[in-house]
């Protein structure tokens, strides 16, 4: 068959499928050659040669074969001129260029430039090597490190979540790092949630659809941060969902983080829901003291390289780690400024100069929590009065809500068991003691306790 007889085909195909059809996936269509009953042709993308493949293959071996042609099969080969990977055309600002900076760079500065589509920058720091492991987020850093080594994906997609400042985002750019270090050649697409939505509102805008859809749809590893900015927007949802099934029918990995779980986030449409939780779905805890000690050691470790001669006496950072204990950001924030003012003043880093530098700080994580406040979690939570929290009634449905109650309250705040007890409609201190006991026990047998109880005081600690 030749060019001519194939343009004349295009003409046909043009009438049957209407005219945008053919713009955006006949048009670009390259005849290559007819051998042994297959019809090749050049393809820019894998993404599009697919889709042609599901959708039109078999009205162009129709129009093929009723033009003469003996076909039986259709091949698409992407392109040697598209390299087989398709550039971002449309978005300026999202080209693709290899990643240039970070520890990972300088280990491997033989290593060829990574093709990664760089819609957010990685954070140099933000590594495994500077990823401090405790209890609270070590199923976390293992999941992550798995899908790093980039071999064979058994968990797509991987489904972060947690609070502020547990960890999140340092993982994801972890994974990217390891990733560009281990296979510079893999696509990798790093971008937050928000970014996705404005470069698919912009590609409406615009008219170019197919370019959002190539760019998305044919990167090898695509990595999502803060999902939950797209619940209520139901045009990006949707489109999300599509790039997601096409990701995952091309078997290309899917890594995602959030502030809650995928059942969790309001306004999300089912359907994603659903697609969100087929993967591994991994919850970063609060960090405990140790974690929090850790943090601050490795970071001292670093500071003194910029810090020189700087001393810092050792219950500083014990006093800091208990002291600010629900954002590692902000924990991490106030060693900086403690060094950093410590150095202008020409002073040690001691109690005194803690207590004066982080004064603002050290005051906002002095919140006190309540045991009215608890209690209206607690009812808010399990969908019950409050009334029912204090009142007299015995129901399994009341009786195990007020006991987690008074768990939190023991827990959380500085109040006696008696105190409790008041506030309890008058109860015994005795009664208070035992509903602490049994939620302890139900916490080591029974999951669904200990999730609630887990969730209720990352609620209240916020």
């Amino acid at each position: 068959m030749t060019q001519e007889k194939w343009g004349q085909l295009r003409k046909k195909l043009l009438k049957t499928v209407g005219q945008n059809n053919y713009k955006s996936w006949i048009e670009p269509l390259e005849f290559l050659s007819l051998e042994a009953g297959v019809a090749v042709f050049h393809v820019p993308t894998n993404f599009l040669g697919n889709y042609v493949s599901r959708n039109f293959s078999d009205l162009i071996l129709f129009e093929l074969n009723n033009a003469g042609e003996r076909v039986q099969r259709l091949n698409f080969e992407v392109s040697a001129s598209s390299t087989a990977r398709p550039k971002a055309t449309g978005f300026a600002d999202a080209p693709v260029a290899p990643l240039t900076t970070g520890p990972a760079a300088a280990a491997t500065p033989a290593a060829p430039a990574p093709k990664a589509f760089q819609a957010a920058p990685l954070d140099s720091r933000f590594t495994f090597d500077t990823f401090v492991v405790g209890k609270p987020n070590e199923l976390a850093h293992a999941a992550a490190r798995r899908v790093a080594e980039g071999g064979p994906v058994t968990f797509n997609p991987l489904f972060l979540y947690g609070g502020v400042g547990l960890g999140k985002t340092h993982l994801m750019h972890a994974i990217a790092w390891e990733l560009r270090a281990r296979q510079p050649e893999l696509n990798v697409l790093y971008l937050s949630a928000e970014q996705f939505m404005y470069r698919f509102v912009q590609a409406l805008r615009e008219r170019k659809i197919m370019d959002f859809k190539h760019l998305f749809r044919s990167v090898d590893v695509l990595m999502v941060d803060d999902l939950q900015f797209i619940a209520g927007k139901d045009s990006t949802q949707e489109e999300f969902f599509h790039t997601f099934n096409a990701l995952v029918d091309q078997n290309k990995q899917i890594i995602i983080s959030a502030d809650r779980a995928p059942g969790e986030i309001k306004h999300m449409e089912e359907r994603v829901k659903s697609r969100l939780q087929c993967g591994l779905v991994v919850d970063l805890h609060p960090t405990d003291y140790e974690l929090r000690l850790g943090v601050l050691q490795s970071k001292v470790e670093q500071y003194r390289k910029g810090y020189p001669g700087l001393d810092i006496d050792t219950g500083v950072l014990e006093f800091l780690a208990q002291r600010i204990s629900t954002n590692v950001r902000v924990l991490e924030g106030g060693l900086t400024r403690l060094f950093a003012f410590a150095s202008l003043v020409g002073r040690p880093i001691d109690m005194e100069l803690t207590q004066d530098c982080l004064a603002d700080v050290l005051r906002a994580s002095e919140r006190k929590i309540t045991v009215e406040e608890i209690q209206r979690q607690v009812a808010d939570y399990y969908n019950i009065r409050m009334s029912d929290i204090i009142g007299p009634k015995r129901l399994r449905s009341f009786a195990r809500p007020r006991q987690v109650a008074m768990y939190l309250s023991k827990q959380l705040t500085s109040r006696s068991l008696p105190e409790i007890g008041r506030r309890f409609g008058g109860r015994d201190h005795t009664t208070v003691m035992h509903g602490v006991r049994r939620i302890e026990e139900l916490k080591s047998t029974d999951g669904q306790i200990a999730e609630d109880v887990e969730m209720l005081r990352r609620v209240l600690e916020a």
